[in-house]
């Protein structure tokens, strides 16, 4: 199973929108998925005491990481860099298996010209500290207020395409180091 990180928890974000039009590529690939959306983490995550402690609330989005076979981080860019949610949500993983050896890639977004290239090179860094399997087909969507419609579709048929590439050299290079068939 291929799980989706929607890396933000901003209420009706793009990031989000991209992450549907994700669901939609590997489910038409035949590949089971499933959605983290960030915007659903537990309130009792963000209290001090978690870092010893997490609340079981937490548990079915830590379970849901250790069982993928494969990773999409979906991110925004803030500020030059990755949502706080986001690196918040990956440090209060479990270390180290979270990600070790976990093939992982990457779709950036952001209203700049850039696509969330900044935050996507400092994820490849944080996870190829964790030792995850980075999958080098990086996919960047600049200006992606522009590149959806009214209802969060993808607009541009290039773009789309990318992303179906993107999705299909992952399937394949998760299945290579997995030993196994994601497809149904």
């Amino acid at each position: 199973m291929i799980t989706l990180i929607s890396g933000t928890n901003r209420a009706d974000s793009n990031t989000r929108k991209v992450t549907t039009e994700l669901e939609g590529i590997y489910r038409d690939l035949k590949v089971p998925t499933q959605t983290l959306d960030l915007i659903n983490l537990p309130a009792e995550l963000f209290t001090p005491t978690a870092y010893g402690e997490k609340p079981a609330a937490f548990a079915p989005f830590s379970e849901a990481v250790l069982a993928a076979d494969g990773l999409v981080i979906v991110t925004p860019e803030y500020n030059g860099s990755m949502p706080g949610v986001l690196k918040y949500f990956i440090d209060m993983l479990k270390f180290p298996e979270s990600f070790e050896e976990r093939p992982v890639c990457f779709v950036g977004v952001a209203m700049g010209m850039y696509g969330a290239l900044r935050p996507i090179e400092q994820l490849q860094q944080v996870f190829g500290y964790r030792n995850a399997h980075i999958y080098p087909t990086r996919v960047f969507i600049p200006g992606v207020h522009k590149q959806l419609d009214a209802t969060g579709k993808l607009t541009d048929p290039e773009l789309r395409t990318r992303c179906t590439q993107q999705a299909e050299g992952f399937v394949s290079f998760v299945e290579k180091l997995k030993g196994k068939t994601l497809r149904s």
